[in-house]
């Protein structure tokens, strides 16, 4: 992921990470490990508290800039307000972002039927919508910048998806599975897109990792090695989005268990899936 300094430019601004979800869990593991490759951030989560104390302590540690940011991304209001700081092109005194990791999501369950309109719109708008617009508001910035920068500076975008998304029966997870499915495809889409302009998409997809958000996973008696440590999620990831790659599954037993999966019936697989929702 280093990158050698230009002897023929220097960029106005240092290299900027914005990552959503970045109080706890996987968003965390980013800010830390963009930090120590150099990166200034900008953290997103809604838990101001929690991220004004990560950002201190991530700041003195690796001696970056970083800039806590508050803000509820299934609400317009904390949409709008980080959408506008992607849109920050370094013409002003905000740093333009180089990689947006889209790692905020919620991951509720059960019954479709079961499941409260308002809880199936307020997963959708934070797994898919925050998703779509933040992609939005950043990309074309960056699409303008790429010709005036060093060939090897990285501009792109990293979206967590899902293995549940590549599950075709999942009974329990039907709208968090569809919602990931649909960030896979689409981010598969638009790295073809963008590609040309040497800007880089890639959507990854974890299997468990231990996170606040699969608690009750954890708790169901999921065997360990169900498990992917979030570090090698981000690492993985990194590395597959530096080689311009638009896709990567994280963790080896999910490598090959998305390979198998077509072949495996699907009442053994409805079955797994109720084990977990």
């Amino acid at each position: 992921m280093s990158e050698p300094a230009s002897t023929s430019e220097t960029p106005a601004h240092p290299r900027t990470a914005l990552v959503t979800g970045a109080s706890t869990g996987i968003g965390e593991e980013y800010a830390r490990r963009l930090a120590e490759r150099g990166y200034s951030l900008v953290l997103v989560a809604r838990r101001g508290e929690l991220l004004e104390a990560l950002a201190e302590e991530i700041g003195g540690r690796y001696g970056v800039g970083v800039q806590p940011l508050p803000a509820d991304l299934g609400t317009d209001e904390g949409l709008s307000l980080v959408v506008k700081r992607l849109s920050a092109d370094g013409s002003g005194d905000e740093a333009p972002v180089d990689l947006l990791v889209n790692n905020a999501g919620r991951g509720d369950g059960g019954p479709f039927v079961r499941q409260e309109p308002s809880e199936i719109d307020a997963m959708l708008d934070l797994n898919v919508r925050a998703v779509l617009h933040l992609t939005r508001a950043v990309l074309p910035v960056q699409i303008a910048r790429r010709e005036g920068l060093p060939r090897r500076t990285r501009l792109g975008v990293i979206n967590l998806s899902s293995v549940a998304g590549e599950i075709t029966a999942n009974p329990g997870g039907s709208v968090y599975g569809a919602g990931k499915k649909f960030v896979s495809l689409w981010s598969e889409s638009v790295a073809a897109e963008v590609a040309e302009h040497g800007v880089h998409v890639t959507a990854v997809l974890p299997g468990f990792v231990r996170t606040d958000m699969t608690r009750g996973v954890q708790e169901s008696g999921m065997p360990a090695f169900a498990f992917v440590p979030k570090e090698q999620v981000v690492r993985e990831s990194l590395t597959a989005w530096a080689a311009g790659r638009s896709s990567v599954v994280a963790g080896a037993q999910y490598k090959a268990a998305t390979g198998l999966l077509r072949f495996i019936p699907k009442p053994i697989v409805r079955a797994a899936a109720r084990r977990v929702w």
